[in-house]
């Protein structure tokens, strides 16, 4: 039987707020008014992909259960084992305080940045999808409503002669070609053979020239069908950086990531403003309070957060509204699965400078498997409207791919 919408404020409607929520969320029982609503558990399973992804399930007194996705970090399964008894008994609506009481909470285990913030990332990714179902909303629609419906992803590639730049430019022209991706990445922290010392952090003019070489011949072959970055993973000496920046200033570069060490800011202000390079930061650091630094020292083109890592869902939103002041665009860096990819995803709809979101497993072909719905397709997300992420987790394919020891979590 269809549902009338139009007759949700009528109290003689045929169906009350409580009957709409059993029904769109398929119970089999009445639920609880979302103000009744109580945490009862927690519960991880890693996964063995790539990157050892730790799923997070939120379980409530109503049946209802959030999905949710921690960064990858030893000790962050402990870390939400620890958090059970701080969420337990609470209302998961309270998205917000939770987050806070969290972070306060777990002070003593370093709760301003490192894997404390990321364990409290993968409960709070699954808190809203646990609310966007308990309120029949998209995750989305949780953060203030969409600009987009479709988020454009950027392909992180790789081949067996990554130091190669032919090999780079076969590459990148067969995932633009074969994959429809019209964004990709390639690494630049890749040995040229004319290395010395690559522990003092400096580069020899043969290695700005092979890089240089990488950035052309990629570049080159794919020309205006596809953006790409080159990511230095916080290799270079500052010195080096701006050298190598200032050299590739000819090519049509997305952007130069992390060319130096994430902790010395007043470096990486001082090399992002010596270039006409477009220069990215962001996955190293943590919560809106350290990106913030970045953004109005001007010390970054573009703000890379990496979601299930920086605090989760609304921190990357309180991030983008700080870049959006300064008119500095989003590139959220993702390592995840399904999971916290569709979470960037539904905060790339709602922001307004969102630029792409990162896939970094085009090499693992069982990782749409985790779900049943479509992710990536034609080299973006459409961002769903079922209720909270949108996702239905594959159990057998998550028991199968689970790392050794760990155990399946419940159903429900």
């Amino acid at each position: 039987m269809g549902i009338d919408y139009s007759d949700l404020h009528d109290p003689n409607a045929e169906y009350t707020m409580r009957e709409l929520s059993a029904e769109t969320m398929g119970a089999d029982r009445e639920r609880p008014a979302p103000r009744d609503l109580e945490i009862t558990d927690v519960q991880t399973t890693m996964v063995d992909g790539n990157f050892p992804w730790t799923l997070v399930r939120v379980y409530t007194d109503a049946g209802v259960v959030g999905t949710g996705e921690a960064y990858w970090g030893a000790g962050v399964p402990e870390l939400i084992e620890r958090m059970k008894p701080f969420v337990i008994g609470e209302n998961p609506l309270d998205i917000d305080r939770l987050f806070e009481h969290l972070v306060q909470k777990m002070s003593g285990e370093g709760s301003v940045e490192g894997v404390t913030v990321t364990a409290i990332s993968g409960i709070e990714i699954a808190l809203h999808d646990l609310a966007g179902k308990v309120l029949d909303v998209p995750a989305y629609q949780l953060l203030g409503g969409k600009y987009r419906d479709d988020v454009r992803v950027y392909c992180d590639c790789h081949t067996e002669a990554e130091a190669d730049p032919e090999a780079c430019a076969d590459e990148a022209e067969r995932v633009v070609e074969e994959l429809g991706y019209d964004a990709l990445k390639f690494d630049l922290d890749v040995p040229s053979g004319h290395e010395k010392d690559r522990a003092n952090r400096h580069l020899r003019p043969g290695e700005i020239r092979h890089k240089a070489e990488i950035v052309e011949r990629v570049t080159e072959r794919v020309k205006d069908r596809a953006d790409v970055a080159f990511d230095c993973h916080w290799t270079f000496s500052g010195g080096s950086a701006k050298r190598l920046a200032s050299e590739l200033e000819e090519y049509d570069v997305w952007w130069l990531e992390d060319p130096v060490p994430p902790e010395n800011l007043e470096v990486q202000e001082e090399v992002t403003k010596s270039t006409t390079t477009p220069i990215a930061v962001g996955e190293n650091r943590y919560r809106v309070t350290e990106e913030r630094r970045l953004i109005e020292n001007q010390a970054v083109d573009i703000v890379a957060p990496d979601l299930p890592k920086v605090g989760g869902m609304r921190e990357t939103q309180k991030i983008a509204d700080v870049a959006n002041q300064y008119y500095v665009p989003v590139a959220m860096h993702n390592v995840s699965s399904p999971v916290a990819t569709m979470a960037s995803a539904h905060v790339g709809a709602a922001i307004p400078n969102s630029l792409a979101v990162e896939y970094h497993s085009y090499e693992l072909d069982w990782w749409s498997d985790l779900v049943e719905e479509d992710v990536i397709e034609d080299g973006s997300i459409t961002v769903p409207e079922k209720p909270g992420l949108g996702l239905t987790l594959d159990m057998d394919a998550v028991e199968e791919h689970m790392v050794d020891g760990e155990t399946l979590f419940d159903e429900a």
